[in-house]
């Protein structure tokens, strides 16, 4: 039976590019070899991802001047090379949960770092609001969704100074104006593909400026001058990622996902604000479409294990929250059909009723 997938990351996938993936596993567009064993420097591979960036162009419409990378590392990697390639004296950061610490942590390596706002006051439950973006910093980096503790930014804002964005978990679930950006990264392993690829969106003038030398693998122009080959590149996860946003273009785009996902989260948060044994952990107005996280009420803790082993019974995995957050999350990526979140909403509703 085909399991009701929460997982946080790696996560559910459209059903159709793992079917093509292992296809092209065993024999890649009938060519006679496998997508794992042929050279990342053939036109069949150069085909691939040559699609693939013409796709995430298209879904994200993103401008002519940006670039589309395919890389190793993680977005951790991105974490130094954000600020090895752009911090020349001093950067900004948003401290919204784990994440956004860990990439903060790596920039005070490079230079001066100011963080404009936090929510570790309150465990990260919401996303500050009312800070001013300073004028003399050399970019402002945000992460939008916080997989963690379930909240996200869901506008683009408007920054004086060049804005980085930490997108992993959410890239794709919405329509974003790339141009208010000058570099969107993150982790394929939500909504985009298997793990094993970092995607790095990036406005090509804004490199350069630091006075620093860069070693040639952490300079983003050395990744733009060879097409995402300096060194081979992780060649099945990229042709996930393909078929991934080949799904998205055949749905009806970002925009059709965007209606999917704000549906998907409505049905659980109405839930959750229902239901007499469980409580939401994040503030409403900084609630996550990607990453749902809620509670058993005080009085009902003691059920939370047995409600877990209900959840399971019923073919749902992944839904135990983060250690730091403790009781439920469900991650409702773009993949994770509605069908799901009825199921878990429908066990709720059930438990509730048997123990409430």
């Amino acid at each position: 039976m085909k399991k009701h997938n929460f997982n946080a990351g790696p996560s559910v996938l459209p059903a159709i590019a793992i079917e093509n993936t292992a296809k092209a596993v065993l024999d890649l567009n009938g060519i006679g070899m496998s997508i794992l064993e042929i050279s990342h420097r053939s036109k069949d591979f150069q085909a691939i991802i040559d699609e693939a960036v013409a796709l995430f162009k298209e879904n994200l419409n993103i401008p002519e001047e940006y670039k589309v990378l395919f890389l190793g590392g993680g977005a951790s990697m991105q974490f130094c090379m954000v600020p090895f390639n752009l911090l020349n004296k001093k950067a900004a950061y948003l401290e919204t949960g784990v994440w956004a610490k860990k990439a903060l942590k790596e920039a005070k390596l490079f230079g001066e770092v100011v963080t404009v706002a936090s929510s570790a006051d309150k465990n990260y439950n919401y996303i500050p609001k009312g800070f001013s973006i300073p004028n003399d910093v050399d970019y402002f980096h945000i992460t939008t969704n916080n997989t963690i503790y379930g909240t996200e930014i869901r506008e683009d804002f408007d920054s004086p100074v060049t804005l980085v964005a930490d997108m992993s978990s959410d890239i794709l679930s919405r329509p974003v104006d790339v141009k208010k950006y000058g570099l969107i990264y993150g982790g394929a392993q939500k909504n985009l593909g298997p793990a094993g690829v970092t995607f790095v969106i990036v406005r090509e003038d804004i490199l350069g400026k630091v006075e620093r030398t860069i070693p040639t693998m952490l300079d983003y122009r050395t990744h733009i001058k060879e097409g995402s080959m300096f060194n081979t590149p992780p060649c099945l996860p990229i042709y996930t990622c393909m078929e991934t946003l080949r799904w998205i273009k055949s749905i009806g785009g970002v925009k059709k996902l965007q209606e999917m996902n704000q549906a998907k989260a409505k049905v659980l948060y109405d839930e959750i604000d229902r239901n007499p044994l469980f409580v939401g952990t994040v503030e409403k107005d900084s609630r996550s479409l990607m990453n749902i996280c809620f509670v058993m009420k005080d009085e009902y803790k003691a059920l939370e294990g047995e409600f877990m082993e209900y959840t399971k019974e019923r073919g749902m995995v992944g839904l135990k929250g983060h250690r730091s957050v403790g009781g439920f999350r469900a991650s409702t990526y773009n993949a994770l059909p509605m069908e799901s979140v009825k199921a878990l909403v429908d066990a709720m509703a059930e438990f509730a009723k048997i123990k409430g």
